[in-house]
């Protein structure tokens, strides 16, 4: 059995839809996997990157992908009424509902079908104090452990080389994105590409830096 680490950030529709898609695209193979919440945004930051909704053509476009993407396979989704928001309240949330702060997989889809289904206010005070009425987190959401475990999680992915949301590692490979789930499929059943190409691209010299 393959274990399967899947980060996320409950502010991304790719990690949304790829929650979603994940038990689908990967029917028939045994696996396990932990759900670890990270800042997508201090992945941002220790890139130099803008994230996609701050450039504004890009913004458009990914907002049109992602109301596609969950269309084209029967996936409930509505944007929220404003976005990005300040994801914290909801990461520390999943943290707090379980001791080494992996929240399991009822607590990540509630949270993420709080932002992405309705189309209402992410971040509304009455809607996160509903939450954390249904989801009753074993300890502070705010307290300092909480934080800890958080920048941990998020500290941990990127010591891995995780760039974006979401990332799954399996043994020492990351697949980024939604996209990247057939990919990692064929990971899975073996696929000797893997063995042959997956290590090829070090060899590629940067040829200009900006």
């Amino acid at each position: 059995m393959k274990h399967i680490t899947f980060y996320l950030d409950f502010i991304s529709p790719y990690a949304y839809l790829a929650f979603e898609q994940l038990p689908v695209a990967l029917m028939g193979h045994s696996y396990s996997v932990t759900y670890k919440p990270i800042l997508f945004a201090a992945l941002l930051k220790q890139h130099g990157q803008l994230g996609p909704a701050e450039i504004a053509p890009k913004r458009d476009w990914t907002y049109r992908q992602v109301l596609w993407l969950a269309h084209s396979q029967g996936v409930d989704l509505r944007l929220p009424a404003s976005h990005p928001f300040n994801p914290l309240a909801l990461l520390r949330l999943a943290v707090a509902c379980e001791a080494q702060g992996a929240p399991n997989r009822y607590v990540c889809e509630t949270l993420f079908r709080h932002v992405w289904q309705g189309g209402l206010e992410a971040t509304d005070p009455a809607r996160l104090a509903a939450l954390m009425a249904q989801l009753t987190p074993a300890r502070g959401v705010n307290s300092d452990e909480v934080k800890a475990q958080l920048k941990a999680h998020t500290d941990e992915a990127l010591q891995l080389g995780v760039f974006g949301v979401p990332t799954l590692v399996v043994d020492d490979k990351l697949f980024w994105g939604l996209d990247a789930l057939p990919m990692l499929q064929a990971y899975l059943s073996g696929d000797p590409w893997f063995d042959r190409q997956w290590d090829t691209v070090a060899s590629v010299a940067q040829g200009i830096r900006r």
